[in-house]
């Protein structure tokens, strides 16, 4: 071979190398973080860095490159879902044309601001990149207070989809859309096929699932889309979406049992098609859609059993301030609503919601909410009831709103009595779970301005042959399911489910007992033969347990005699079910108390069928701890110091100790101070509120030390109950002090020689904003 020749083939292997190479990279598999970090450091356009499968611990990783569309540079799981980042760890993209896959944050939070950011510094942000097929679930911080969001997006064209993100109970949006500075703006972002799985009611603001812009860069155009995503039991806060930017669409997502709301919080012309919202007779919680600002397009969604009023209703539209600020409510001007369908649902239309001006006296000017709707269309709506109710609810005068072509069956009673809201005949066919149709076509439908952009019905069919009012066309094929749970999400990550097959244990020692709690699985039954069982040390709760006597009746007795601030120390996830059990101390101990930090998580407490007795407090919580539920049903309480204490959240910026607290059918004997003590302060409505049910109970020679003379401190509690109690030689000057503004009233207590209750009309808070 001539040198001629072989320098005419090392130049054309050179040539081919630096030209190809990159489209033809073999995977670099890296096994530690020391690896991974110069693996990145050396990507071209066309590498996979491949993470070997196993645990990385405190990664806190900075992945930069510059790929192109055709050859992105990508960092990838071994194997999808066993590359697990845990401890305190998080990930930054920086560049172009990065796509991260398979990873499954667990087991920790993230030492920054958030877990996976589009942005490494504001000189290094991310654009046309992609996170895909992750996993994060229960990434949340030990202190509910710290604020952090699990994704945010930073720059343009950047996606998240086919992601499983679950469990975060600390302050903060899961998802995060920033829109500072032009390079954010116009950013088109992509927010699809993503499974949003159960995040924990909060018990206070900012629990949002996913916020798009913020008050101040409302006005600026996102163009961010959020489509074909599941929303599952996301109760953070009364805004599962918050839209607070322009030009976003949502689109063909579901929402399942979710406790708020998709609300167009700020900004204007969003389009709101095709999404389903499935409720349950279960929660009033509940909610739709609600309408704020200008512009908006609502069409082909479908609303199933949602039961939630005013902030939460199926349809809330809001009154907004004049002259609103950019952080507060500005009018509905211009919104289309049509082509929808609400099937057994509360009470569909509210409006005017959050009108406030009979609290003129303890708002200022500048919070008052009278600037009604004004050029709103509904149109070509079909409502289905088989309750009786009326179809709307009005907080103030709706001039300003249009009804054209909209019908409802006969259970229904159209209150405002105003044409477009028809009467008519109704038979509903059921076609799969949760979905239904009229066999009947209603094809007399308004032809409004830009109608003809509304092409098609929730599952696509075309309507240019078939003008017919609701979301679904039912003479096209209507037999696909309206919900598919597989189809959202990572597809190799199914969410756990606790076993429901756990044999019982029988337990007749305290030895034995301290043991099993520690070998258990969360729930596990424990049940004690008769006897007494003495503890010189606190039993920790950090699952589900329940404490039961074996033989219903019989005398177990749980009896705690050391130093030990508690009985039973709550821990994050603990749900403490006692049943049966007669339970004693020596006023040195609280019965139950949390963990003075670190409660990261919700915990829950059951006491039923049960006597306890001297012990300092029932229940102590500390600051930031959140309990979603307190249940004591057919109990006694004899010789405490206080009862119940909830009230730790007094910084006043809306958050409180506990969602539910329902206490039935017991007794309270002898308690020196209040025997509910449960406060939520500051003007805040972004929460349900904190509910009180107190029904059917005794309450006798207590309440003697308390320093201000009130038995029952709920102040601003938004949902309480106080009904068929007896309360008997209770030194106090207050039963409990109601808010009358939120209709509470006492009903049917008996009262002998214990003070009286005080509704105050409108209570006076501190404002936030």
């Amino acid at each position: 071979m001539s040198k001629l020749f072989y320098y005419l083939i090392l130049f054309l292997a050179l040539v081919f190398n630096s030209e190809y190479a990159a489209a033809y990279q073999e995977e670099k598999l890296v096994s530690n973080i020391k690896e991974l970090q110069e693996a990145i450091d050396r990507s071209q356009p066309g590498s996979v860095i491949v993470m070997k499968n196993g645990t990385w611990e405190n990664l806190q990783l900075e992945f930069k490159g510059e790929g192109t569309v055709d050859k992105p540079i990508v960092l990838k799981a071994e194997k999808a879902g066993e590359v697990f980042i845990t401890g305190t760890s998080y990930l930054k993209l920086g560049g172009n044309y990065l796509v991260v896959d398979g990873l499954y944050f667990k087991d920790g939070y993230t030492p920054k601001n958030s877990v996976i950011q589009f942005k490494i510094s504001d000189d290094l942000i991310a654009n046309n990149s992609n996170v895909t097929n992750c996993v994060i679930k229960n990434f949340t911080q030990p202190d509910r207070d710290a604020d952090d969001h699990w994704v945010e997006f930073w720059g343009r064209n950047n996606t998240l989809k086919h992601c499983y993100i679950a469990g975060k109970s600390n302050t903060g949006p899961t998802i995060r859309v920033f829109l500072k500075g032009n390079e954010h703006i116009n950013n088109r972002h992509q927010i699809v096929n993503n499974h949003f799985g159960p995040r924990p009611r909060k018990g206070g603001p900012h629990g949002e699932t996913l916020q798009i812009g913020d008050s101040y860069t409302s006005m600026t155009p996102s163009y961010t889309n959020v489509s074909n995503n599941l929303f599952d039991r996301c109760n953070g806060e009364v805004e599962i979406i918050s839209s607070k930017s322009n030009f976003n669409t949502f689109s063909n997502n579901i929402f399942f049992e979710s406790e708020g709301s998709l609300v167009l919080r700020h900004g204007n012309y969003a389009t709101i098609d095709a999404n389903v919202f499935i409720g349950n007779d279960n929660s009033e919680n509940i909610g739709g859609i609600r309408v704020i600002n200008t512009g908006h397009w609502i069409t082909n969604n479908y609303f199933y059993k949602l039961k939630g009023e005013e902030f939460r209703a199926p349809l809330a539209v809001m009154n907004g301030i004049p002259k609103s600020p950019l952080n507060r409510y500005n009018q509905v001007t211009d919104v289309v609503v049509a082509y929808n369908t609400w099937m057994y649902c509360g009470t569909p239309w509210n409006f005017g919601v959050g009108s406030n001006i009979d609290q003129r006296e303890v708002l200022p000017a500048s919070e008052i909410r009278s600037a009604r709707a004004e050029r709103m269309l509904l149109a070509n709506n079909l409502i289905y009831s088989e309750e009786q109710l009326p179809i709307l609810k009005l907080y103030d005068t709706i001039n300003g709103v249009k009804f054209e072509n909209n019908y409802f069956n006969e259970n229904i009673e159209n209150t405002l009595k105003t044409s477009g809201i028809d009467l008519a005949t109704i038979t509903i066919e059921k076609k799969g779970d949760y979905f239904y149709t009229p066999k009947e076509k209603f094809d007399d439908v308004y032809q409004g301005f830009d109608f003809e952009t509304i092409q098609t019905d929730i599952f696509g069919n075309s309507r240019e042959n078939y003008k017919q009012a609701g979301a679904v066309i039912n003479s096209a094929k209507t037999d696909v399911p309206l919900v598919d749970f597989s189809k959202y999400g990572a597809a190799w990550f199914k969410p756990a489910k606790e076993n429901q097959n756990l044999k019982p244990i029988s337990v007749s020692n305290p030895k034995d007992l301290i043991q099993a709690i520690k070998d258990a699985e969360s729930g596990s039954i424990f049940l004690l033969e008769k006897g007494d069982y003495n503890f010189t040390e606190s039993l920790e709760i950090d699952k589900k347990l329940t404490f039961k006597a074996k033989k219903a009746g019989s005398l177990v007795r749980l009896n705690f005699s050391s130093g030990e601030n508690t009985a039973f120390r709550m821990h994050p996830n603990g749900k403490l079910i006692l049943d049966g059990l007669s339970i004693t101390g020596t006023y040195k101990q609280d019965a139950i108390r949390t963990l003075d930090t670190n409660m990261s998580s919700a915990y829950n407490v059951l006491i039923k069928n049960s006597k306890l007795e001297n012990f300092k407090s029932i229940l102590k919580s500390s600051k930031s701890s959140f309990a979603d539920t307190i249940q004591i049903h057919k109990s006694s309480f004899i010789n405490f110091e206080n009862g119940i204490q909830i009230a730790q959240e007094k910084d006043d910026t809306g958050e409180y100790n506990a969602e539910f607290v329902i206490i039935e059918d017991s007794n309270f004997e002898n308690i020196t101070e209040s025997v509910i003590d449960f406060y939520r302060g500051g003007y805040d409505e972004s929460t349900i509120g904190g509910n009180l049910i107190f029904t059917g109970n005794t309450i006798k020679q207590s309440g003697k030390s308390d320093k201000v003379k009130l038995l029952i401190k709920n102040r601003g509690i938004v949902h309480v109950t106080i009904s068929k109690n007896v309360f008997k030689n209770n030194s106090v000057e207050f039963i409990a002090i109601l808010w009358g503004e939120k209709g509470q009233k006492p009903v049917d207590n008996t009262i002998i020689n214990s003070g009286d209750f005080k509704i105050v009309e409108n209570l006076e808070q501190k404002l936030m904003y």
